[in-house]
């Protein structure tokens, strides 16, 4: 989510002495020119606070004052026409205005925004423009559809708002270079921060899930970008940093149910461990960007503190509280004023008020290893390509293991578990296990897929459920939970397993391949259609073929390891990586 470009007020000053200078002799006149500085003012206005239906009136009332081919005319031609989208047009316009082409530049982002949608695919929804590269990002297609319009009525039921003037562009990119060539943020605070995702010039602009090597919760990122968009146009763009991240991140997860479900146990363990110490980040230090924190742990650290303001307002408030704060917002009242409108108490009584809240939440005692996003190119063998397929074996998984007889224990049971020596690999996992309990997802799952092999599914269901009440969402976990959901033909309880698989890394062939099979027996025929579909597509098996494997999967208790698993094509993120969070 981004402000006003930093360089807009001193062109605005510019481009306004052109304006009026540039026009016919009448316009001396003043009240010819005072209308043309009004109609600027507006289309200034307009496109600053995100409302493009005001900015068009505003530039159609200016080119009846202002010379044809004047540059300072074409210049905001140039400027709406990539607000909206037509990036060809934009770069001939911006380019005859004399716009530098220099980075973070308008033009070079029109330039660079265009090579790189220029052969993307196409779809629409009833409110939105989804835009992909051509490739294995089709299967998000459905998707994300579904997620945007969710949240597109969550949110015009808690903030009454929908965005006016036709569909929401969202693009999709193939990886973080992509992403900081379409935004103004560079490549190295992307890696710093770990940022897959942005709102910013009316759009929506989110990295494709194989750009990160263990995936990322996608659709609620889809979801938080919208909010973004949404709060940034109701307030006409004037809602700090501090509160425009927390409603994202609180309503974020609205597209499927309740809000507050994203804040996941390890951001709740570092906001305990950083409020013990007094070092929490101050709102101020928040802006202009949260992304521009110098390192992930202040940027995960800020998610929570403001995740907390949310639910703090929307606790003693409800919903009008959020409201409350974006009209105050609007109509010019500074961040602190609107929200003492909001929970009727001076600023720093909400303060202490808000920390008394943080206070009362049940921190991990524990802290737990932070979720990072990591960057594909970045990862340095943590994307786990080097694993053995079929029983996914691999010893890279341990390094995040703190304490260093669990790790060699861990690292024993897995050599064990490469010689076929199941029985003695379970023992030491166990003992492994018993040290650490769940506070590594790593150990959690080598030893629940040791103990699938043993056909100790119990045990091994009883495992992977604590990792995922520490974890939540881990696609690793929640495939090997399916296999055993899916063996014992629980189809609802496996449906929702696969599907928080696919909701962080939708190239996994099994995912789809998993639910065609349950589909098919919940009676469910045109999600079959769409799984058999991506399966193909990720594979490269025929449909017919995918349906047969669909319904042999599963039935042979070995499989339950990982053997005869189907593999993807190339290039995507393995099933057994974990979730990474942030925005």
């Amino acid at each position: 989510m981004s402000r006003r470009h930093p360089r807009n007020a001193l062109l605005t000053l510019g481009l306004l002495s052109l304006l009026v200078t540039a026009a016919p002799a009448r316009a001396q006149d003043e009240d010819v020119r005072s209308e043309a500085k009004a109609r600027l003012a507006e289309l200034e206005a307009g496109i600053d606070g995100w409302d493009l239906v005001s900015a068009r009136r505003a530039l159609v009332e200016l080119e009846k004052i202002v010379p044809e081919g004047s540059e300072a005319l074409i210049y905001y031609q140039g400027r709406l026409a990539f607000e909206e989208g037509r990036y060809s047009e934009a770069v001939d316009l911006l380019t005859k205005a004399g716009v530098e082409d220099k980075p973070s530049s308008y033009l070079r982002l029109a330039k660079d925004t265009a090579n790189i949608t220029k052969r993307h695919q196409r779809v629409e929804s009833e409110h939105f423009i989804f835009l992909y590269p051509a490739g294995k990002e089709e299967v998000l297609v459905p998707y994300a559809m579904e997620t945007l319009e969710a949240i597109y009525r969550a949110m015009q039921e808690d903030l009454g708002w929908t965005p006016p003037g036709g569909k929401v562009r969202v693009e999709v990119v193939n990886n973080a270079r992509e992403l900081s060539k379409i935004s103004t943020l560079s490549y190295e605070q992307i890696q710093t921060t770990g940022t897959i995702a942005m709102c910013k010039f009316n759009k929506l602009m989110v990295t494709s899930p194989k750009a990160v090597a263990r995936g990322y919760d996608w659709q609620d990122t889809l979801a938080h970008e919208y909010v973004h968009l949404v709060i940034s146009q109701s307030s006409r763009n004037n809602v700090p940093i501090w509160l425009h991240e927390g409603m994202a991140k609180f309503l974020e997860s609205r597209w499927r149910g309740q809000g507050g479900l994203g804040l996941n146990p390890s951001a709740l363990a570092l906001l305990g461990r950083r409020m013990k110490a007094n070092t929490l980040v101050p709102f101020e230090k928040m802006h202009p960007s949260i992304a521009m924190l110098p390192t992930a742990e202040d940027a995960g650290l800020a998610f929570a503190e403001v995740f907390y303001v949310v639910d703090y307002v929307l606790a003693t408030k409800g919903t009008a509280g959020l409201r409350t704060i974006i009209q105050e917002l609007r109509n010019g009242q500074t961040d602190k004023k609107a929200v003492e409108a909001a929970v009727g108490m001076p600023f720093g009584l909400f303060e202490k008020a808000w920390l008394a809240h943080i206070k009362k939440q049940p921190f991990p005692k524990e802290l737990l290893p932070q979720q990072e996003v990591v960057l594909k190119e970045d990862a340095k063998g943590q994307d786990k390509d080097d694993a053995k397929k079929g029983r996914e074996i691999s010893f890279g998984d341990f390094a995040e293991v703190q304490e260093i007889p669990a790790r060699k224990l861990a690292h024993l049971g897995e050599l064990l578990r490469e010689r076929n020596r199941v029985k003695a690999a379970a023992a030491e996992y166990s003992k492994a296990y018993t040290m650490v309990g769940d506070k590594y997802e790593s150990i959690s799952n080598k030893y629940a897929l040791t103990l699938l092999e043993l056909r100790r599914l119990d045990e091994a269901e009883a495992v992977l459920r604590g990792s995922l009440r520490v974890y939540p969402g881990l696609p690793g976990t929640n495939v090997h939970l399916g296999r055993i959901l899916l063996f014992r033909k629980d189809w609802l309880k496996a449906k929702v397993a696969y599907m928080e698989a696919l909701s962080t890394n939708p190239f996994d062939p099994e995912v789809h391949i998993a639910l065609t099979k349950i589909h098919h027996e919940l009676g469910e025929t045109a999600l079959k259609e769409r799984t058999v579909k991506a399966a193909a597509l990720l594979t490269g098996m025929s449909e017919p073929g995918v349906e047969n494997t669909a319904w042999k999967f599963m039935r042979d208790p070995k499989e339950l390891s990982g053997a005869n698993v189907p593999e993807p094509q190339a290039d995507t993120p393995d099933a057994g990586t974990p979730k990474d969070g942030g925005k």
